[in-house]
């Protein structure tokens, strides 16, 4: 039986979404490229929304896991221990906490970055007793109850069908001009009058993706954590997305050189787009009782595998130094564009290769990146109306690809253009 599109309209939920954004079949993939069923290639700027760092089917990744599966390795083990996890508890604990003096447990929650958001939310509130959580405008983390109520998005809040409760929500980096963000959350933290009670955790994206590409200045982060220290608060970082590289560094909050006491993973952290989620806790909050946070797919063997073959990327400075040229030439390229098509009204957003266009003008995003799909290049829009055309490029991508990718986007924005002379 040939599928078509048909089947999708006719079988699956209403709830699909990237389908309608990239309307056809994908049948093969590889690096940085996507073939659908009538042949055609796509450049992947997408990257799985940020589940492929290292882009599709890596072959070093790719044999390990062949070999592991075809040697009748146990795939199902819940939380027992297994040679798989061993192996990446050793690898991850030499490879990337020690030689950043970093002293943490790792938690396997779930497979998916929501099942890291709520042992996280769950866990700061065991650890210190209290109930609220301050997030930031135009978060995004997840979406169960507890992830979707620290999420600022109000379509998806919508969703949960319930008041999401528990949580306060205080300004972003650069969400308010007239005042200083961390001056304003410590004020209400000190005023008793201010009906916000002293939280038992702060969570934040350093760079927010769905939310816009929104990149909070250093100082904005070592604030947060002062403040944090100063009232007892647990800082959680959400790494789901703008970890494991996407922002030049193998955590999103190095360079602004301060330790959150739990750190959010997944996305890329299996490397091959398998399903695999962590949790790392600062010790002394590691408080959860024997299988008090549990669940039957919160060790994925093969994820562990692949996961492992990935950290032989950081084992060096290389990718490292691969990704700090590559969005060197991205930021120069989309600078460029702004300035030469000042109809976009754009801003360009983000760090390292999470990076975007902000388009001042209601719809252009979304027109643009359904240009840039015709013309076989795959990018989604984020932010709260979907303003902005979003490049999350595979961080091993060559110069070619990349060139050839960028070209593709200002083709798009010209066609786009074209057709709207009200805009000059």
């Amino acid at each position: 039986m040939k599928n078509d599109m048909k089947v999708f309209d006719n079988l699956e939920s209403e709830v699909r979404s990237y389908v309608r954004s990239f309307p056809t079949i994908f049948t093969k993939t590889k690096g940085y490229k996507m073939w659908d069923h009538e042949g055609k290639e796509y450049i992947d700027f997408f990257s799985g929304a940020g589940a492929l760092n290292y882009g599709h089917n890596d072959e070093k990744m790719k044999q390990k896991l062949i070999d592991y599966i075809m040697s009748d390795h146990i795939t199902h083990s819940l939380d027992m221990a297994s040679d798989a996890k061993a192996t990446f508890l050793n690898t991850f604990h030499e490879t990337i906490l020690k030689p950043r003096n970093m002293d943490y447990k790792m938690m396997f929650p779930g497979p998916t970055g929501t099942n890291t958001v709520e042992s996280a939310l769950k866990l700061a509130r065991k650890a210190t007793g209290r109930t609220d959580i301050i997030s930031f405008t135009n978060g995004f983390h997840g979406m169960t109850i507890g992830a979707l109520s620290v999420t600022g998005n109000s379509m998806k809040r919508k969703g949960a069908g319930i008041p999401l409760q528990n949580v306060v929500t205080m300004p972003y980096d650069n969400y308010v001009d007239d005042q200083d963000a961390i001056d304003y959350i410590d004020r209400f933290l000190e005023d008793n009058g201010s009906g916000v009670a002293i939280p038992a955790a702060m969570i934040l994206e350093t760079v927010q993706g769905e939310g816009g590409i929104n990149a909070a200045s250093f100082e904005w982060m070592r604030k947060i954590e002062a403040l944090c220290k100063r009232w007892g608060i647990i800082l959680i970082v959400d790494e789901v997305q703008a970890g494991v590289g996407r922002t030049g560094s193998f955590f999103s909050f190095e360079p602004a050189g301060i330790k959150p006491d739990i750190i959010c993973m997944s996305k890329s952290l299996s490397g091959y787009g398998l399903p695999f989620a962590m949790t790392l806790v600062r010790p002394e909050i590691d408080q959860f009782q024997p299988g008090e946070h549990n669940g039957t797919f919160r060790g994925n063997n093969h994820a562990f595998v692949t996961a492992t073959a990935a950290l032989d990327y950081w084992k060096d400075s290389k990718l490292e130094e691969n990704i700090k040229d590559k969005a060197e030439k991205t930021h120069a390229f989309l600078e460029r564009l702004v300035k030469e098509y000042p109809e976009l009204k754009g801003e360009v957003r983000g760090r390292g290769l999470m990076v975007g266009v902000a388009c001042d003008v209601e719809g252009l995003s979304n027109e643009i990146a359904a240009k840039a799909f015709e013309h076989g290049l795959i990018m989604e829009t984020a932010g709260p109306n979907d303003e902005v055309f979003k490049l999350f490029p595979a961080l091993t991508i060559d110069d070619e690809g990349l060139e050839k990718g960028l070209n593709i986007i200002e083709k798009s924005i010209q066609d786009v253009l074209e057709k709207k002379p009200e805009l000059a």
